[in-house]
């Protein structure tokens, strides 16, 4: 049995409960996987914002999770009945007794489903999802119900009818609304503080139910999203189905061998990477916050991406796992483009949303392409992408037309920077973001490489050697002497003094991003052979690579992470917590040492990836760190978004089952994988040997076996002569790996 699409949660669903499950069952002979997943991993963060112990069906709109500081926090002050996005976070709330904090005693959290027990009351709060609607069960020792229903931000809500609830919130040009239903008849005090109404609700019950659709349309819309997702008082169908449902997600990956914690990790790492982009469509249509409209369309609308974390790694796993779904998300960045004549980056629920820099959008529609999604409308697309490089500021955190800084990178091909202490004289640049020369550079070449493809695929040869032309605008900030990438200003002068570990104002964003020299330096995805040849050659950058895992802060901790809060998980120089450097550990491959990123990945897995409640070394960002876990525990990760390849590491699992929405399966065997057996000693594809170790997308989906065979010692020969390496992005074209 293979598992093509998610089924919606529905009454019908309800019905097929039983046989689903039995069916899972005898399909996947292994304890179910939604068992392993434990949403309280990295509940607290190291220093930034902790994960969530969300309650959602994957890609769906509603979200829960109780609202409290973090896990250490044993308050809780409500619930909110959604998630909306990055940026406006938390819809309405519930709240059982006076709406006061309340400290909780036991806790249960899945991900279809989660309760906690108020140490005081006594009373249980449980709450299960489907698609659009969400599902709230109290139980109250004291036989008298009563909570707070209320606003989060300003809006309106009434209860009519005895039980019957509508509600609306507005935000930035939008609005939610809410329509509910209690499972008895209540009263409803109503008070309004700051254009927010509450409601104080209350019964005699000792157990009342609120179920409830969200719309972005109309109130009717999310009475209608009720009526279809939960139509009569089923608390324990519904739970039930959403298990069947995250297993039937889940299932999509079996594996076998490995710890129970390592089996943890993975699932907990899967079931996060499933929670973005969020389809927003009802009963085929949606709102859209690119345009302010409602629209009727017969495919599915997704919201809700932040590419700067993304498509790195979790838009490249979706890409494996749901091809489908991938291509409805591609054309709704299409139609963000036509509503709001932007490409975005950050396609939020309200619309583009000036977050981060670069224009990543383009290697994404790029790596789904060459790796055989296509169903999108490329042409407009190209379009979209195109004129967002061309056209518009390359400025972090700024949507908007071209600047003098952008006239400047056009011409010179790079970003200034400005001297420690100038006053800044372009006004466009964000007051705290700065202009962040470095990454702008770097990963706008990364991205005009992604549109040289493109425009060769579409037969625009005048296109495609200006993007390529501009692709190589990196090396015109690689200092030789220091074997760093460095600003320069727009005289053309290295910036100094500057201390690449430490040099930048807050979180280095003066010259850097989050990050400092050190990281960005390996942020050219595009060309490591270019970049190996600026080092001096294969020796010396390798030297330059261990370095990296070696080189000191040069200070304490404390000082170092108190400007770099991002830059957290350090091991020398090389930052765990932080998208730029997922790729950094595979570099070894592209140097004739693959044992290297083997060892690396394996330590970095092992020392902050567990399964604990910190058990992320960093922003989770909307799957993207989960993605990086995923693929690494499985033992390969695409290195460069764009070719249809996949760098070969070090399998957690002595075997994992991919299950392809073609029908077919991946099969990876890693015999013998263990703590200490993480080296590759050979490898075969199909049973023919490899001398290589990296592979093709179209290897993975046309289903087969990858085996490798592990031990306790590198093998230093496997992948270490240059033809053997994965291919260099500027010498190839993602074509002819398909």
């Amino acid at each position: 049995m293979r598992f093509p699409v998610a089924l919606p949660i529905s009454a019908k669903l309800l019905s097929r409960i039983t046989c689903l499950s039995a069916l899972f069952i005898a399909a996947v002979s292994v304890q179910a996987q939604v068992e392993y997943v434990d949403p309280t991993i990295g509940n607290v963060g190291i220093l930034l914002v902790p994960t969530r112990p969300a309650v959602y069906l994957p890609n769906s709109m509603v979200r829960m999770y109780p609202l409290r500081s973090d896990a250490m926090d044993d308050r809780i002050h409500s619930f909110p009945l959604t998630i909306s996005s990055h940026r406006i976070s938390e819809l309405f709330s519930i709240m059982p007794g006076d709406g006061s904090a309340a400290a909780y005693d036991q806790e249960t959290t899945t991900p279809y489903y989660y309760s906690a027990r108020f140490r005081t009351s006594g009373i249980v709060t449980e709450f299960t999802a489907t698609e659009r609607c969400g599902y709230f069960r109290f139980t109250f020792p004291s036989g008298k119900a009563g909570l707070i229903l209320a606003n989060r931000i300003a809006g309106t809500l009434a209860v009519h009818g005895g039980n019957l609830v509508e509600g609306e919130e507005r935000f930035d040009g939008m609005k939610a609304y809410v329509y509910g239903e209690f499972s008895k008849p209540v009263t409803a005090t109503s008070y309004e503080v700051s254009s927010k109404q509450s409601l104080a609700i209350a019964a005699k019950a000792g157990t009342l139910e609120f179920r409830y659709g969200i719309s972005f349309i109309s109130v009717e819309q999310a009475k209608k999203n009720l009526q279809h997702e939960i139509p009569s008082a089923n608390f324990e169908g519904i739970k039930s189905a959403g298990k069947a449902h995250w297993n039937q997600t889940l299932g999509r990956i079996a594996v076998e061998g490995g710890t129970e914690a390592q089996k943890k990790v993975f699932y907990t790492a899967l079931y996060r990477s499933s929670e973005r982009m969020i389809n927003i469509t009802e009963d085929g249509q949606y709102y859209s916050g690119f345009d302010h409209k409602v629209h009727t369309d017969n495919r599915p609308f997704y919201v809700d991406n932040w590419l700067w974390d993304t498509f790195r790694a979790l838009e490249p796993l979706q890409t494996i796992l749901n091809p489908e779904m991938e291509a409805d998300k591609l054309q709704s960045y299409v139609r963000m483009y036509q509503q709001s004549g932007i490409m975005p980056t950050f396609a939020i629920l309200t619309g583009p949303y000036a977050c981060m820099n670069g224009n990543h959008s383009a290697p994404w529609f790029a790596d789904a392409w060459f790796k055989g999604v296509r169903n999108f409308d490329l042409p407009t697309a190209y379009e979209g992408i195109r004129k967002r490089s061309l056209e518009t500021t390359l400025l972090p955190w700024r949507l908007g037309p071209k600047t003098s800084l952008d006239d400047f990178y056009a011409e010179h091909g790079y970003m200034p920077a400005l001297r420690p202490g100038e006053t800044e004289t372009v006004a466009q640049v964000h007051p705290f973001e700065k202009r962040q020369p470095v990454p702008v550079t770097l990963g706008n070449s990364f991205d005009d490489w992604a549109i040289a493809q493109l425009a060769r695929e579409l037969k625009k040869p005048q296109d495609e050697a200006l993007f390529l032309k501009r692709a190589v605008n990196y090396r015109n900030l690689f200092r030789a002497d220091k074997s760093l990438m460095w600003p320069k200003d727009d005289a053309g002068n290295w910036i100094e003094p500057m201390d690449p570990k430490f040099g930048g104002g807050m979180g280095g964003r003066d010259f850097y991003d989050e990050n400092n020299a050190y990281t960005y330096t390996w942020d050219v995805a595009h060309d490591y052979a270019g970049l190996i040849s600026l080092m001096g050659g294969m020796q010396k950058a390798e030297a330059n690579l261990d370095q990296l895992f070696r080189e000191p802060l040069g200070r304490s901790k404390y000082e170092f992470q108190a400007k770099f809060p991002d830059s957290t998980s350090m091991v020398g120089q090389f930052s765990m917590g932080n998208e730029p450097s997922f790729a950094i550990p595979y570099i070894y491959d592209r140097l004739g040492a693959p044992w290297k990123t083997q060892e690396r990945v394996r330590m970095l897995l092992d020392a902050f990836f567990t399964d604990t409640l910190q058990g992320i070394p960093g922003d989770e960002d909307g799957g993207g760190m989960s993605a990086f876990v995923v693929f690494s525990m499985l033992g390969f990760y695409p290195v460069t978004p764009t070719v249809p390849t996949y760098d070969i590491a070090s399998p957690v699992f002595e075997k994992t089952t991919i299950h392809l929405q073609n029908g077919k399966d991946f099969v990876i065997v890693a015999k013998g994988a263990s703590k200490r057996n993480k080296y590759v000693q050979a490898i075969k594809l199909n049973g023919k040997p490899l001398d290589h170790v990296w592979f093709r997308h179209t290897d993975l989906t046309q289903g087969g076996t990858l085996e490798l065979t592990m031990g306790d010692t590198p093998n230093t020969q496997l992948g270490a002569k240059p033809e053997t390496f994965p291919p260099n992005s500027m010498d190839v074209r993602p074509e002819m790996y398909r």
